[in-house]
């Protein structure tokens, strides 16, 4: 893989959106506004009059084209489907391609893609574009193949300019074996080819996780996690019929980041879609907060799907790395509303199957007294904590919430990689379950005796 750090100018469009722009975006009030909207042209001028001057300008994710009708066929250049039918390595363009080895992510789907590197002496000019058009298809299935477009407009070079420039796009895949035929091409028809093979396959110990996305399937890559769809909606409910209660905590790996990385939402995303696919859960209700603004952000009563678009929506509202004044003339104000929130959410008088904690590790000004946990009495539901930690190590120590749950007898899990998500969310429902059974047949048994 090509060492970015080693490199003058370099963009990817996925290191730009999760770390440059909340750096910037976070400090500088002039750009003090989030990704919606402008975002490309406020994101675009941002990052090369700021940080670099000489670089490719921002260029979405690339498009899975598709025919106008089912069953025709893609309208591709005949020039374009030559190159990538003939298979051959292309330097008309003087450039470096270097592919990933696919990487299963938080959100479990397999992520595979590219880095291509060009000079930036040969985009010197008034403005360039490139486009990139490329074909996946499984190695068992020729026919079954995905094609992709993707343009990216190059502004203004000097003829003497230094350095090179690194473009970057990515495919999501399920588990397979895949071919992939590549090509770039400027305006004057040069062009840039490659191909290569990418092996998408889940150990033999993972083998029993289902993914987000099936075996020897190609799509784009997702641009933001907070959609439905059919992999994350469950199966046919079993006859458990589980309702739960999901308490998350939306907060960043890092303290005081002032932007929820993307790592972060994919994994508190996962955990959420991860427990309403199992069939085994027919209801879900959800609390989203944030304990350093000290508020829920999203609430949403029982129901058979959350509602992820809205969850999404709310969680723009977030404004982290800023200081609230009240907070600040409250001694332990972070621990004063995890108490708060933990009292009216799981004191009450009626409880589901099982309430469920998830998010990062909350190391707050003091923990949340036993006293007044134990004041809220047994409750009569199992209770969990889904604790994300992408390094446990950095963080050894048991956090506020992990204490708080302690109280109730509560049961943790870290995950840290994405199969820890699977076997720890399917290890946690089948608690559920059997705490479910055992107490209606304890009632069963009670009811007889009378």
């Amino acid at each position: 893989m090509v060492k970015r750090a080693a490199l003058p100018y370099v963009f990817t469009w996925r290191s730009l959106e999760e770390k440059m722009a909340p750096r910037f975006l976070g400090s500088c009030s002039a750009f003090n506004m989030t990704l919606q909207g402008r975002r490309w042209a406020v994101l675009q001028r941002l990052f090369i009059g700021v940080a670099f001057t000489l670089l490719p300008s921002l260029a979405p994710a690339q498009m899975l084209l598709r025919p106008s009708q089912p069953g025709e066929a893609l309208n591709l250049l005949p020039s374009d489907m030559a190159v990538l039918e003939a298979g051959e390595i292309r330097r008309d363009i003087p450039c470096t391609v270097t592919d990933h080895k696919a990487e299963l992510g938080f959100d479990l789907r397999f992520h595979g893609g590219f880095d291509v590197t060009v000079p930036l002496r040969e985009l010197s000019g008034n403005g360039e574009t490139l486009t990139v058009v490329f074909r996946v298809y499984p190695r068992e299935s020729p026919l079954r193949a995905s094609y992709f477009v993707q343009h990216f407009n190059v502004p203004p070079i000097e003829d003497d300019a230094k350095g090179d420039a690194t473009l970057q796009g990515g495919v999501d895949l399920g588990e397979g074996s895949y071919h992939v035929d590549w090509l770039m091409r400027d305006r004057g028809e040069h062009l840039c080819s490659s191909t290569w093979d990418v092996d998408a396959e889940l150990p033999a110990k993972d083998k029993p996780m289902p993914l987000f996305i099936t075996a020897n399937q190609v799509t784009e890559s997702t641009t933001q996690p907070f959609t439905n769809d059919a992999a994350t909606e469950g199966n046919k409910p079993s006859e458990d019929n589980l309702t739960v209660k999901l308490l998350v905590n939306f907060a960043p790996q890092e303290a005081y980041s002032a932007a929820l990385q993307r790592t972060d939402t994919d994994a508190l995303v996962s955990i959420l879609k991860t427990i309403q696919r199992d069939p085994r859960v027919a209801h879900v209700s959800l609390v989203a907060f944030n304990i350093d603004e000290g508020r829920i952000v999203y609430r949403q009563e029982m129901a058979s799907h959350i509602d992820f678009a809205a969850l999404g929506k709310a969680l723009q509202t977030m404004k982290l790395g800023t200081v609230n004044l009240q907070h600040l003339e409250q001694k332990h104000s972070d621990s004063d509303f995890l108490e708060n929130l933990i009292t009216s959410e799981v004191g009450t008088t009626t409880h589901p199957d099982a309430v469920i904690f998830a998010g990062p590790k909350a190391m707050l000004s003091a923990d949340v007294p036993q006293d007044s946990l134990r004041r809220i009495g047994d409750i009569d539901c199992p209770v969990f904590y889904l604790n994300y930690a992408l390094d446990p190590r950095a963080v050894p120590w048991k956090d506020s919430i992990s204490h708080a749950i302690r109280t109730f007898k509560g049961t943790e899990y870290t995950i840290s990689r994405p199969r820890d998500l699977w076997f720890s969310t399917s290890e946690m429902v089948s608690r559920i379950v059997r705490r479910k059974r055992d107490r209606a047949m304890a009632t069963a048994v009670s009811g007889g005796a009378h």
